[in-house]
């Protein structure tokens, strides 16, 4: 009856995780189905509810690059050409960049994502019901995960179980089929997440969500620098036109 010690942990690990997930979608169905109306994005508070503060910091500089106020690199490195930021996110970038006028993108990214001009940002679309609380950030995109997680350990479980050399008095197959009540769980929880609450988000609240989706219909494809900075701020810097920009960001990423 080893086996029976592999079961209990199955279903702690799987029960543990579910419950998980079931609570971050009801916090996240309880949010008002008003929340948001009315109010319309900025480039920065789409790119923060898409992306979070790495993403506002990679607008800011794509953003500064198309008007030629900063250079930016394909061998990743970010250049000040004007030092007067024309609001607290550029400020924040060329304080992130340093006296010297040049840096690491990789570098500004992180600096400019933890400046307070972005947590400011984050506390007002938090505030406004849009973005998810820090102490939240383990809803139910965090869920999911977590649910994956256990299903995985489920498996593993199960496959410890009947490779096990030690002789059992339940055939494979039965045991298999306790497994496999954990494992139906997992999925089931998995499916239903897909259905009612895909697609799941780190950053955004429902209502943000929403927003985000709004924007996204009503943005022209890739028409204008508007449009494009709007892409970018919805999908990150892999929707940049520009081929050097992308190659300046994607060296950061090999960095």
């Amino acid at each position: 009856m080893f086996w029976v010690l592999l079961l209990l942990p199955a279903w702690a690990v799987a029960g543990v995780a579910c419950s998980r997930l079931c609570l971050a979608a009801v916090r996240s169905a309880s949010v008002d189905a008003d929340t948001g109306q009315g109010h319309d994005l900025t480039l920065y508070e789409a790119a923060f509810l898409s992306g979070g503060p790495g993403r506002v910091a990679e607008l800011t500089l794509v953003s500064m690059a198309r008007q030629r106020r900063l250079l930016l690199a394909h061998t990743g490195w970010a250049t000040v050409v004007d030092p007067r930021g024309r609001d607290e996110m550029e400020r924040s970038v060329i304080g992130a960049i340093g006296p010297e006028g040049q840096s690491r993108i990789a570098r500004v990214r992180t600096a400019a994502g933890a400046a307070d001009a972005v947590r400011g940002l984050a506390d007002r679309l938090v505030g406004a019901g849009l973005a998810v609380p820090d102490g939240a950030r383990t809803t139910v995109a965090a869920g999911v995960r977590q649910v994956r997680g256990a299903a995985l350990t489920v498996l593993a479980l199960e496959a410890a179980a009947l490779l096990m050399p030690a002789p059992s008095d339940v055939p494979r197959l039965l045991m298999a089929a306790w497994f496999g009540l954990p494992l139906a769980l997992t999925l089931s929880c998995l499916a239903l997440a897909r259905i009612e609450a895909h697609p799941y988000s780190r950053w955004a609240s429902p209502a943000g969500q929403r927003l985000l989706a709004a924007l996204t219909r009503h943005t022209p494809a890739a028409v204008g620098d508007r449009a494009c900075l709007t892409s970018i701020a919805v999908r990150g810097v892999q929707a940049a036109a520009e081929p050097e920009l992308r190659a300046a960001f994607a060296h950061r990423d090999r960095a």
